[in-house]
């Protein structure tokens, strides 16, 4: 029996520029109605020109596809003058804490210097979206970043705050700890571990930042996107690289789903009983916490199976060769 899905959404995804962004635009077009464009790119999107151009780009490589791009600014010290005439061309700025991810060299040092920008950001509603890693110990990263989520969420209670790619069970924790921290949850997160990555042969495909966790911490992310808490929304962070930079010596960190994502989530939520709350979990929750309209799109699966291709272009997906249970039928 066919299965269908409103509207779809992908509020953390990673298009690049260039030849990359040609190929793996249209993939997330095809079946999301809409999604938050990462700025991490050399250089960032961090000024308003930077942005429209990127923007512009985007739209090219996206046209008939019915997608709305959603565009982030790199964090860095902003004014009022700058932000304000900005407010409605983006959903919300991006915090890297400094060299914790791909590109981001040019990330916040210290969270105390961006504190005038996160003050305007409150008062002018605009959301701060983080990614939420120290530089310590690559499985303590998330945690040891909980007590600045904390500072956050109690310095600047208006302000919306996302915990991006979460991983921990801490972090879920947090989400009914404090009415402004809301968080986005990869698929890559909801079915591996460490053991996946490196338990056995190191596995570059499944490789990404923040490294996947423990059994007890999948649990609990598992846990709440299946009853689709009403603070959580899927975003993939679906991050392309090619070959040659995923299998090799410094490994670049990156899982790509964006194109079997909703498949894989139909069939996870399916085995567990919970297809009625995917809706909220990849639409509605983030249509409500972000304020936004996305552009009317159905995505009709039917059980008649696929194969995940072994490379999109130059780019490795998860899990290539392996069977799926659903597949795509109409987008429209």
């Amino acid at each position: 029996m066919p299965f269908s899905l409103s509207s779809p959404l992908d509020m953390h995804i990673h298009f690049r520029e260039g030849d990359m962004l040609k190929l793996v635009a249209p993939l997330s077009a095809k079946t999301f109605a809409g999604g938050v464009i990462m700025p991490n790119l050399v250089p960032p999107v961090d000024h308003i020109s930077r942005l429209i151009i990127y923007e512009e780009e985007i739209n090219k490589a996206i046209i008939g596809h019915g997608f709305q791009p959603y565009m982030a600014l790199f964090m860095r010290s902003y004014t009022e003058e700058e932000l304000a005439p900005i407010k409605d061309r983006i959903i919300g700025i991006k915090l890297y804490p400094a060299g914790v991810t791909t590109h981001s060299d040019q990330g916040i040092k210290r969270i105390e210097d961006i504190n005038r920008t996160l003050a305007i950001m409150q008062d002018i509603d605009i959301p701060l979206l983080v990614h939420g890693e120290t530089t310590g110990f690559v499985m303590d990263r998330e945690r040891e970043f909980i007590s600045i989520y904390e500072r956050l969420a109690r310095q600047f209670p208006r302000l919306t705050i996302i915990m991006e790619h979460i991983t921990t069970k801490e972090a879920v924790d947090m989400l009914d700890r404090y009415e402004n921290l809301h968080a986005t949850v990869t698929l890559q997160h909801l079915i591996i571990t460490l053991d996946d990555v490196a338990g056995g042969l190191l596995a570059p495909h499944l490789f990404c930042k923040p490294i996947a966790k423990r059994p007890e911490d999948r649990a609990a992310l598992l846990h709440i996107a299946l009853k689709a808490h009403p603070k959580l929304m899927f975003g993939s962070d679906s991050a392309p690289h090619p070959v040659s930079k995923k299998e090799c010596c410094g490994c670049a960190a990156g899982v790509f789903t964006a194109p079997i994502a909703l498949q894989m989530l139909v069939e996870l939520f399916e085995d567990h009983d919970a297809l009625e709350n995917l809706q909220a979990f990849v639409s509605d929750n983030a249509k409500r916490i972000y304020k936004i309209t996305p552009p009317e799109k159905t995505v009709v699966f039917e059980k008649t199976g696929d194969v995940i291709p072994d490379k999109y272009g130059d780019v490795v997906p998860i899990y290539p060769g392996r069977k799926l249970a659903w597949n795509v039928k109409v987008e429209g």
